[in-house]
């Protein structure tokens, strides 16, 4: 429970809502993670994600490079500034998932 002495998490109303409305659709946290090791081709990142879609990963890619989160280099996609300073968010979704994983 919140004690009324603590700082609220959110210091500008909106700001969750904005992280959410780039990691919150299914598969982006993954395609970022795998872009971190570096730029990808599409066929590579629909290896590495796992079961995606195609036509789900191209929507994904679409949509981040709408949002400045990465860009396409001649057929490789890669993560901005913007998408580098995700990365300790990803961090963060991985220690919590090995600290609670999902039962298989």
């Amino acid at each position: 429970m919140r004690s009324s002495s603590q700082v609220p998490i959110e210091s500008t109303p909106g700001c969750i809502a904005s992280a959410v409305n780039v990691l919150g659709k299914k598969w982006t946290a993954l395609i970022l993670r795998d872009l971190l090791d570096g730029p990808k081709h599409f066929c590579e990142l629909e290896r590495s994600v796992g079961k995606i879609n195609p036509r789900t990963l191209s929507q994904r890619l679409s949509c981040l490079e709408k949002q400045a989160i990465i860009l396409n280099r001649n057929g490789h996609y890669e993560l901005t500034e913007k998408g580098l300073s995700l990365m300790p968010v990803i961090k963060q979704m991985a220690d919590w998932g090995i600290k609670y994983p999902t039962p298989q």
